[in-house]
């Protein structure tokens, strides 16, 4: 056996032995912590589930309109695409991490002519005068991971990269939400805007029976006065709806990823809001937290955190490199990958910062308490999650009762004035009882139509503390 030959087989056991050698690796094993899953919500008891797709819960109120500006928002939102670079770049970082554990392998050649003093020929003063130098070669060097430094490493990165996921679908879901809610205030405010110049012309119509009985000598000046500033109360509104309006339609419009003023025209007809609202599916508490991308994101920024200690951990411990040259240097180029002009080299590195135990130990406990951080951060996540469906939950279902309660308050408001209008043209109360019922009313009215938005929000709300990401 040739000496090349008992080298090289010398190096592959070496290597195959370190290989061996790597089956385990430093730091702690991650371990998902145990999370409280109670085992339903409490204010969700109430609640039947629905048959329809919770995580595209926009498409239970039977508006195309919606659907289209959230598919829109979906696709050209800047916030989102902001998410979507940072999953590329941790992808990008995964690659990398992972291109780490395996051989680089370079190729290099060079070309090089020198021109020697009279010194430096052989024998001085009369030998060649200049040197030609050529040479290429393929060169690998190869770390080995015997402690597991690279694929805690890599461990840390991919986590990175699924919190990253997660990251983007919690965008997803807060965009989603903010549509859906800057819609629904819009109609909300639309429906306003609309009651608001009812109430004007019902004012206007008791201005004119007041004008008409002071004409007639059956009234008092006072009763006039007092209906034009009623009057004047109540189109002021007018100006500030609109001005909410035009604000939620530029908002809308930014959200989808266009200029404030694009959706104008589209969103100008005025929509009722529904009249008929989805049912709220309600899963168990643990089906809620693992379907929130919030807490997935949490969770693997546990798990990357916890990979890291295992990187500082390594630093411990030595880093072996194998590294191995193939090349070929020759004085022509017609000699190059001749088998005199062959060259090879196989190396075993090792290094090792020992008298840097402290500094190591120091990034040690850095990782550690990072690992904490982490942990109470997702714990945190947790309850927030639950006391946030809690909470939305009831909010809904009061939103629901005042809703009711304020439809019959309105019932009864609209009675009361066509009862007192009816008496005050027979003379049997004065105007100040008629204005009484007209305030009532328009203020009930207005209550109303706000107290229908706040149910869908609450409803919306609802279903972002629910449900996952959009699919």
């Amino acid at each position: 056996m040739h000496f090349r030959e008992v080298a090289m087989l010398k190096a592959f056991t070496i290597t195959g032995l370190l290989i061996v050698l790597t089956g385990c690796a430093v730091g702690p094993d991650y371990e998902a912590p145990a999370t409280p899953e109670p085992s339903e919500f409490e204010a969700g008891r109430q609640t039947v589930e629905g048959q329809m797709n919770p995580q595209r819960f926009w498409q239970g109120f039977d508006d195309p309109l919606l659907a289209q500006l959230i598919d829109q928002t979906l696709a050209a939102n800047h916030d989102l695409a902001v998410a979507v670079a940072r999953y590329d770049r941790a992808a990008a970082l995964l690659y990398g991490a992972e291109r780490d554990q395996w051989p680089s392998v370079t190729a290099n050649a060079s070309a090089a002519e020198q021109h020697l003093a009279d010194i430096e020929q052989s024998p001085p003063g009369t030998g060649p005068d200049r040197i030609q130098r050529y040479q290429v070669g393929v060169a690998a060097e190869w770390e080995l991971d015997l402690f597991g430094r690279l694929r805690r490493a890599t461990e840390a990165q991919r986590a990175e990269l699924e919190a990253a996921g997660a990251d983007l679908g919690t965008v997803q879901v807060a965009l989603v939400g903010q549509l859906a809610s800057s819609y629904f205030e819009l109609r909300g405010l639309q429906q306003r805007y609309r009651v608001a110049q009812q109430s004007v012309e019902l004012q206007q119509q008791s201005l004119d029976i007041v004008e008409a009985r002071l004409d007639a000598g059956r009234g008092p000046d006072i009763d006039v006065v007092r209906a034009r500033a009623q009057l004047e109360r109540t189109s002021a509104e007018l100006p500030r709806l609109q001005a909410g309006i035009r604000a939620a339609m530029h908002r809308i419009a930014v959200l989808t990823g266009q200029p404030p003023v694009a959706l104008v025209d589209t969103l100008s007809p005025a929509v009722g809001l529904p009249e008929a609202l989805p049912e709220i599916p309600v899963d168990s508490p643990g089906n809620v937290l693992r379907r929130r991308p919030d807490i997935a994101a949490a969770e693997r920024r546990l798990a990357a955190a916890t990979a890291r200690e295992g990187v500082a951990t390594a630093d411990l411990f030595p880093r072996f490199t194998l590294a191995g040259l193939l090349g070929s240097v020759a004085a022509d180029t017609s000699d190059l990958l001749s088998g005199p002009a062959e060259s090879r080299r196989v190396v075993l590195g090792v290094d090792w910062t020992f008298l840097d135990h402290d500094r190591v130990r120091a990034r040690i406990e850095a990782a550690g308490a990072d690992s904490r951080a982490a942990l109470a951060s997702y714990q945190a996540a947790v309850l927030v999650a639950l006391e946030e469906a809690e909470t939305r939950l009831v909010r809904y279902q009061q939103a629901q009762e005042r809703e009711d309660r304020l439809e019959r308050a309105m019932t009864d408001a609209e009675t009361a004035v066509e009862l007192a209008r009816t008496r005050y043209e027979q003379g049997l109360i004065g105007y100040f009882e008629l204005l009484a019922a007209e305030q009532e009313f328009t203020t009930t009215r207005d209550q109303a139509v706000r107290s229908r938005t706040e149910v869908i929000l609450a409803m919306v709300d609802v279903y972002r503390a629910l449900v996952g990401t959009p699919g």
